[in-house]
């Protein structure tokens, strides 16, 4: 297989910053262990696609690739040429002849402190996973477990109200570091599954509420599903398909600020199988003395 980056990604080397993330997630999803288990070249694959997506994901990294200043590992890359200053000519780092030292470069890269000379120290480099959850635990919180390429596990908390693509950070999670540097950490892609019933526009939960014809004229008080348990709504007379009711503080808790969002309730009037004669006839008569428009233009 290619150590081309981009290859490894299946994407072009002026791919755009969404179309890098949506080919990781799809490869991801295809790849993961949890979803082939028994598949060695898989597992060795989603190593090489997650470690390609730590360098492409990231826009610092991206660019000292894309310029050679780092390899397909995230390695500095080093030059060497002719020094003409001085007698004897000599040789001088590929840096513009500046003495940039070797630790300062790999600070630069992995956040490392230490000394010049070979003493120095490295921070282990951040790695990569991703993490499907159901909506309720998206929306509620969850404990959960995260299978690692390497055949390990990662415990870690879903917060409530995380958002889809949120990334959460395990700090010191990720790959050891090197001669007492810190270890990186494991930063994890939140993708959440879809509900059956309701869909999450930011803080704000939307369900489509079905509702009998005689409800509709009628009225009445209606059980309603929310994220929280079901609650009552009334419906007055002669409610129409489309109008939305607002639950206040029936959405979700935002991971962020606190703030708890509202549940939008749109009515659907939805026709009995079988309309009987008694039915017909009512609105064949009814029809004939009330004509409306109802605003087919």
């Amino acid at each position: 297989m290619s150590d081309d980056l981009y290859t490894v990604l299946g994407i072009a080397r002026g791919a755009q910053d969404d179309e890098i993330r949506r080919a990781y997630r799809r490869l991801a999803k295809e790849l993961h262990p949890d979803v082939r288990p028994d598949d060695p070249a898989a597992s060795e694959r989603f190593k090489r696609v997650t470690a390609a997506y730590d360098i492409l994901g990231d826009a610092t990294k991206r660019r000292r690739y894309d310029d050679g200043e780092i390899d397909a590992q995230g390695e500095p890359v080093r030059t060497y040429a002719r020094n003409g200053a001085g007698a004897g000519g000599g040789w001088a780092n590929g840096f513009g002849g500046r003495d940039t030292g070797v630790t300062d470069i790999f600070s630069d890269l992995f956040g490392a402190r230490g000394t010049r000379g070979p003493g120095f120290s490295l921070r282990g480099q951040d790695v990569r996973y991703t993490l499907e959850v159901d909506f309720m635990e998206a929306v509620g919180g969850a404990k959960k477990r995260v299978t690692m390429p390497e055949g390990g596990t990662l415990d870690l908390t879903v917060p409530e109200g995380v958002s889809d693509g949120q990334v959460l950070r395990l700090k010191g999670k990720g790959a050891p570091g090197l001669r007492g540097g810190e270890n990186g950490d494991a930063l994890v892609e939140i993708h959440i599954r879809p509900h059956a019933k309701f869909k999450r526009i930011g803080n704000d939960i939307l369900l489509e509420l079905p509702i009998t014809i005689d409800e509709a004229v009628l009225g009445g008080k209606i059980e309603v599903a929310t994220i929280s348990g079901r609650v009552a709504l009334q419906i007055p007379k002669s409610t129409s398909s489309g109008r939305i009711f607002r639950l206040k503080g029936k959405g979700v808790r935002s991971a962020t600020d606190g703030s708890v969002g509202d549940q939008l309730v749109t009515i659907r009037i939805v026709m009995p199988e079988n309309v009987d004669e008694s039915l017909s006839y009512f609105m064949a008569e009814w029809r004939q003395r009330n004509r409306y428009d109802p605003g087919r233009d």
